[in-house]
């Protein structure tokens, strides 16, 4: 029964969907959804560039190619990410500005919504494993005993989903 490796799963993407919402640092992960047009061909922006956080809230954009420095700065300001890049002819400067109270409260209501959508996916993948041990026709005491199982494991992984709200609360309301 892959359950449990599922509900992993989804706590995996729970994790990466978290990162990619701000908490006023520089996190190269913010720029991991960003393609640039590179010889026609669409490219994540990781695989042009070195990109480094010199400062808690700046990130460096330094292409291994300066001739896609000016499609990688029109990516960046298509991404829609709030941040206007500085081009200085050799890299892109990105300063991550202070975020506002009201800015700090938004972020918190996209974690709980991301959290909210985790914790669905968790509950389906155990109406499946619920449907899978039921269709198995196993005597009834061991259908309730793999029944409780599951529920254990979702018990358990909805505790993780809790804990990655709180901690990620914390890191956006922290000034």
């Amino acid at each position: 029964m892959n359950v449990e490796q599922n509900m992993q799963k989804a706590i995996e993407n729970l994790e990466s969907r978290l990162l990619n919402i701000r908490a006023g640092r520089a996190n190269p992960a913010m720029l991991s959804k960003i393609m640039v047009e590179y010889y026609g061909t669409p490219t994540p922006i990781q695989s042009l560039a070195n990109i480094t956080v010199p400062e808690a809230r700046q990130l460096f954009v330094k292409p291994f190619d300066r001739g896609v420095l000016k499609e990688m700065e029109r990516s960046i300001n298509e991404a829609n990410l709030g941040i206007t890049p500085i081009n200085n002819g050799e890299m892109i400067i990105l300063t991550i500005p202070e975020l506002t109270e009201e800015r700090r409260k938004e972020y918190v209501k996209q974690a709980k919504s991301e959290c909210e959508e985790t914790k669905v996916a968790l509950r389906n993948i155990r109406q499946d494993g619920n449907n899978e041990i039921k269709k198995l026709e196993l005597p009834e005491d061991e259908e309730k005993k793999e029944l409780e199982k599951i529920q254990d494991c979702i018990q358990k992984y909805n505790k993780i989903v809790d804990e990655k709200l709180k901690e990620k609360e914390q890191e956006l309301m922290s000034v």
